[in-house]
């Protein structure tokens, strides 16, 4: 169903602030529970992905120096705590101070607000909608948009891959994931099972490692599996240590 919320917000509540960020969807597609869809815009893969603390240091040095037109070949990510970009000075309510930081980078992983097992359904929703509509906004910018995908327990599957093209790149997190830990790997496992059901993409960007039985699983099916380094193992190999990702 197409729905326009900006067009319909606007005509009936006309000189009222939009605290709700209507904006974002306008001319968006809405799918199942009201989530937008949000179109995959990169033609390619990132050429590195940094964090959205790294983006944001980057873009303060840059400015500082005064090179206000800098252009950084990066994707940024969230793949963070929560705390560190939605919060009363986060991307989600000061958005436009958000993307006049990301105008400067190479494109977007969308981001990955939290759902977690413990919270109420309305929150989990919200948050899906959310990555789906701060990530159409960007693509509707200019910005290349690859999807994250964040799924939690069961319940989640039946809505936390809507918004997402199939049969396209899609990304994911493993950085915190605890996968290490052989007793949370299988609702990672049967998630990741339902999304390659769900959306059937040709390629898996791995923010953190890879280096899991289940990634090489479909390298074996032919999906492509490319794994990006997180932030901490960046640093350590930087500083010439030895360090496993999570």
């Amino acid at each position: 169903m197409a729905r326009n919320f900006f067009t319909e917000t606007r005509a009936t509540r006309e000189g009222i602030e939009d605290v709700w960020n209507a904006f974002m969807v306008e001319g968006a597609i809405m799918l199942d529970e009201d989530i937008p869809l949000c179109p995959t815009t990169a033609t390619s893969l990132p050429h590195e992905i940094i964090t959205w603390v790294e983006a944001k240091r980057i873009y303060h040095r840059e400015v500082r120096k005064g090179n206000k037109c800098f252009r950084h070949n990066a994707f940024v990510c969230w793949y963070i705590d929560d705390s560190k970009f939605d919060s009363s000075c986060g991307i989600w309510c000061r958005p436009h101070q958000a993307m006049k930081i990301l105008s400067h980078f190479a494109g977007v992983i969308t981001p990955d607000f939290s759902i977690s097992q413990d919270f109420p359904k309305p929150w989990k929703l919200f948050n899906i909608y959310r990555m789906r509509a701060f990530g159409y906004w960007c693509g509707v910018s200019g910005l290349k948009v690859i999807n994250n995908v964040r799924w939690g327990t069961h319940e989640t599957w039946g809505y936390c891959f809507t918004g997402i093209q199939r049969h396209s790149v899609v990304s994911i997190g493993t950085v915190a994931s605890g996968l290490r830990m052989l007793e949370n790997r299988p609702l990672f496992e049967e998630g990741l099972a339902a999304m390659m059901r769900t959306l059937e993409p040709h390629t898996i960007v791995v923010y953190g490692s890879a280096k899991y039985e289940c990634f090489r699983e479909l390298e074996g099916r032919g999906v492509r599996v490319v794994e990006y380094p997180s932030a901490a193992a960046r640093r350590f190999s930087k500083a010439g240590g030895r360090h496993e990702q999570n």
